[in-house]
């Protein structure tokens, strides 16, 4: 390619780039003197939450309605603000607020999700997927198991579930969240002063020892044979306790 062809092509593709741009900005510019008509709002219920509904972001967005976003020129709108105003909401997890083409607002939302519910002696809590504690709602009550603790050890905190220890309680948590079965059955779920997880069945006379919170799924599949095998040939009433805890065997009494 000769020195002329380079220095074209270069004129070229300086033009193409300030062209672009300028569209860029004309576009811009446009979409910043529409009005806003219109907001959308989507909020994601993939686990039946109804923690938070459209009225409440609505709420959030106009600060309770004082200054109402319909009929306000894009350039008066900050987007990035609407999205804390909405994540800081308890319940909600992530929110994005974007612009659509014909200049309406659009709000999504993903809600958290509680996987359990805290028994304190002060005031129960909601535990999430990653251990953060959630404040109840009047709105809406989670069906999730509840869970207790040993008063002589130390209360739940709102770190309890943070570190390694605490972890493993939630990877338990989680387990039974995804299982219908165990999600279903298991009524409520203790932890003693040494750690070890008790549980209380929906059906059944019986407290399940289940141990320290590892091991879950093979510690599931014992228990799952118990109640396949031994339960429908003893009967539901015959045992009091039934021990999950040590490795190839399960005790019943």
């Amino acid at each position: 390619m000769g020195l002329n062809s380079k220095i074209k092509s270069l004129i070229f593709a300086g033009c193409s780039i300030v062209s672009i741009t300028a569209l860029a900005g004309f576009a811009s510019s446009r979409q910043n003197e529409k009005k806003c008509e219109k907001v959308s709002i989507n909020i994601d219920n993939e686990y039946n939450n109804y923690f938070i509904g459209d009225e409440e972001v609505r709420d959030l967005l106009t600060r309770e309605g004082e200054r109402k976003l319909e009929g306000l020129p894009n350039q008066q709108i900050d987007l990035k603000n609407l999205e804390k105003r909405i994540e800081a909401h308890s319940f909600v997890k992530e929110a994005e607020v974007f612009r659509g083409l014909d200049g309406n607002i659009q709000v999504s939302i993903k809600q958290n999700r509680p996987i359990a519910r805290i028994i304190r002696p002060d005031q129960d809590v909601y535990i999430d997927a990653d251990g953060n504690m959630l404040p109840l709602s009047e709105r809406y009550t989670a069906r999730v198991i509840p869970i207790t603790k040993t008063m002589a050890n130390r209360p739940f905190g709102r770190d309890f579930f943070q570190d390694s220890t605490g972890q493993a309680y939630i990877s338990l948590l989680q387990f039974i969240e995804t299982d219908e079965f165990w999600k279903a059955q298991l009524a409520q779920m203790h932890i003693d002063g040494k750690g070890k997880v008790y549980f209380l069945p929906q059906v059944g006379e019986h407290t399940i020892e289940f141990g320290k919170p590892e091991q879950a799924e093979e510690k599931f599949k014992k228990l799952m044979v118990f109640y396949k095998e031994v339960l429908p040939v003893m009967g539901w009433d015959k045992y009091k306790r039934v021990n999950v805890e040590y490795e190839d065997q399960i005790i019943c009494e």
